[in-house]
């Protein structure tokens, strides 16, 4: 009988442990599917046909994985939570997570720290969000919609540490912001090429992407984002980056964005930031309504000097103010060395007066090369200055050097594709650049910014070889009244 009863417990240890709670894999290194699960415990998981129910709590232990490679929709009941400490994969076509009853939303997932997640082509709605606390996470062409505060209250996807990616998904009308991070959190997320649109709900004061400190060695990235706001929703923000000013610091890219309709496009509050904001365009933020609340294309809030931030390239309009400075912040907004301007400023203001930029500190700052104002197609000097708010104005602000203006640059991205060819891409070091006439040299930065080389151009066509590693890179064309701005791959 002893004999019995300890065979008995040994096959209850390998096959998983069954509670009233739900459903823990048995940890043994082993692989389960969804039909696995629903053979290891039927009363937690049951399936008719591709549609499986949930309706008890799923943990998925360190040393196991759980895959999902079909197509099927799993209903979920009521403040159910998946858990995971091992390995999570969903790589089908198109996997559902959605809840049994939609007004009654499922808790969320966990993603324990050390597991290893990834998840493709997914749809995850009418639940409690994905609390990342593992550095190893990826999230990829999903759609995450009608998500609610559960397990993860900071963010439809709430992220703790390392550099979690999330790339080409939809991010739609969730009750909590995005994406976050805590203020406390150091984690740089790849954030590339996301469509995100009207999300806290809730209308607190967050924005849609809100962002504690960064990794000291890597920098948080948002690429080339849509994040379009709803204007009812009248506290929401754009993009936030911020330690609150304490001393972990932020490190940022902040490149070809398009940020609307937000109460203020894009802020950072640090005292300790290296950060490039290039190529956003950034619009009617403004939902607010009232300027001294909020209002700003971009932000930049620090108690201290020292911050080095490079902003070009940006077209920034009809915010009710286009960019603010506060307490000791600064920002480059081009000079006659590395930064080439060429921001974009057009109808930001309030109370009837235009405020491109106001330095609202004593720093001074170097402004060249920048369009104050595109409807203004002879910009002069006194043009620029009636926008600008600063020294000249009023005597304990910083000086800001916006000599010269300059209007008459053109984007590539104005042109017909015969005129200027930029080929092959991606490559493996090989580079031809036809048919120019604009552009007399190259700049290629790193992904996080970093010049790595300079070419300089002639006209008609330039074959250039790039001695560089594999990955993505920024391609910088300059001429005297143009400039282009390209992603290239190198394989």
């Amino acid at each position: 009988m002893k004999q019995l009863l300890l065979n008995f417990f040994v096959t209850i240890g390998m096959i998983g442990i069954v509670t009233a709670q739900g459903y823990t894999t048995p940890d043994t290194n082993s692989t389960f599917t969804l039909d696995d699960l629903v053979a290891a415990s039927p009363t937690t998981i049951s399936v008719s046909g591709t549609t499986y129910t949930l309706v008890e709590d799923l943990t998925i232990s360190a040393s196991d994985t759980f895959n999902i490679s079909e197509d099927i929709t799993i209903e979920i009941g009521e403040d159910i939570r998946i858990t995971v400490f091992g390995t999570f994969n969903v790589d089908a076509d198109n996997a559902v997570f959605t809840a049994i009853d939609t007004a009654a939303p499922y808790d969320g997932f966990r993603f324990e720290e050390f597991s290893d997640i990834s998840i493709q082509n997914a749809t995850i709605q009418y639940g409690g969000g994905l609390r990342v606390l593992t550095e190893t996470f990826t999230i990829d062409n999903c759609l995450l919609t009608n998500n609610v505060s559960g397990v993860s209250s900071s963010g439809v996807l709430g992220l703790s540490r390392g550099t979690p990616q999330i790339t080409n998904n939809t991010i739609t009308f969730n009750e909590t912001t995005a994406i976050g991070s805590g203020a406390s959190n150091q984690v740089s997320p790849y954030i590339f090429n996301n469509y995100i649109e009207g999300n806290n709900q809730a209308n607190s004061n967050r924005p849609q992407i809100n962002l504690g400190p960064s990794l000291t060695d890597s920098p948080t990235e948002i690429i080339q984002n849509i994040i379009i706001g709803d204007r009812t929703l009248t506290s929401v923000g754009g993009v936030s980056v911020s330690d609150l000013l304490g001393t972990a610091g932020v490190n940022a890219v902040i490149d070809n964005n398009t940020v609307t309709n937000n109460r203020y496009g894009i802020t950072i509050q640090s005292n300790n930031v290296s950060a490039f904001i290039r190529n956003n365009v950034i619009e009617d933020n403004d939902t607010q309504g009232n300027p001294n609340l909020g209002g700003s294309g971009i932000s930049l809030v620090a108690s201290a000097e020292g911050n080095e931030i490079i902003a070009s390239g940006n077209e920034i309009r009809r915010n009710l103010w286009g960019i603010t400075l506060q307490g000791e912040s600064m920002i480059n907004l081009g000079d006659n060395g590395g930064n080439i301007g060429q921001n974009v400023f057009s109808e930001n203001g309030n109370g009837g007066l235009t405020f491109a930029l106001y330095n609202n500190t004593d720093n001074a700052l170097t402004a060249m090369h920048n369009c104050w104002d595109e409807t203004n197609a002879t910009l002069t000097l006194a043009d620029a200055e009636a926008v600008i708010s600063h020294q000249n104005d009023i005597p304990s602000l910083g000086l800001v050097t916006f000599d010269p203006v300059d209007c008459g640059f053109l984007d590539v991205d104005d042109m017909t594709s015969n005129e200027v060819r930029l080929y092959p891409n991606p490559t493996t070091g090989n580079l031809n650049l036809d048919h120019n006439t604009l552009f007399t040299q190259m700049n290629v930065y790193s992904i996080q910014g970093k010049l790595i080389m300079q070419e300089s151009l002639h006209v008609g066509s330039n074959a250039l070889n790039l001695n560089l590693s594999a990955g993505m890179y920024l391609v910088e064309l300059q001429g005297e009244n143009a400039r282009a701005t390209k992603k290239l791959v190198i394989k």
